[in-house]
């Protein structure tokens, strides 16, 4: 499994066990990233330690916020569908790289349990 693969499956796993997921923001709201094909991902990680790590990496006065599972996957990820974005998870690396996927995915492998 690819490094990316295996922390997205870190991120399913642990967001259910702890159901908390976690993101970094500013005043202004969190990192969209633009990926190569023009969509935009919000990222959002499994545990407070690696969206620590990324607001570090990111730096620029983010923090690093948490938000209960339930909450999310009922009105973030809904929101995040309307707006076209995509879902990162567990983005990690010097460069804050890894798999992204849309709401329903993210939806269904929760749901799914992997």
């Amino acid at each position: 499994m690819s490094q990316s693969g295996s922390q997205a499956a870190a991120f399913f796993r642990e967001a259910r066990q702890s159901g908390v997921v976690w993101f970094v923001r500013d005043d202004e709201g969190s990192p969209a990233p633009l990926s190569a094909d023009g969509t935009r991902s919000l990222p959002y990680w499994s545990t407070t330690a690696r969206a620590q790590r990324a607001a570090k990496i990111w730096g620029h006065g983010l923090r690093v916020e948490s938000m209960p599972l339930d909450a999310w996957r009922d009105c973030d990820l809904p929101d995040a569908a309307r707006e076209g974005h995509m879902i990162g998870i567990n983005w990690s690396g010097p460069r804050l790289v890894g798999w992204s996927f849309t709401p329903v995915e993210v939806l269904n492998r929760l749901a799914a349990g992997d």
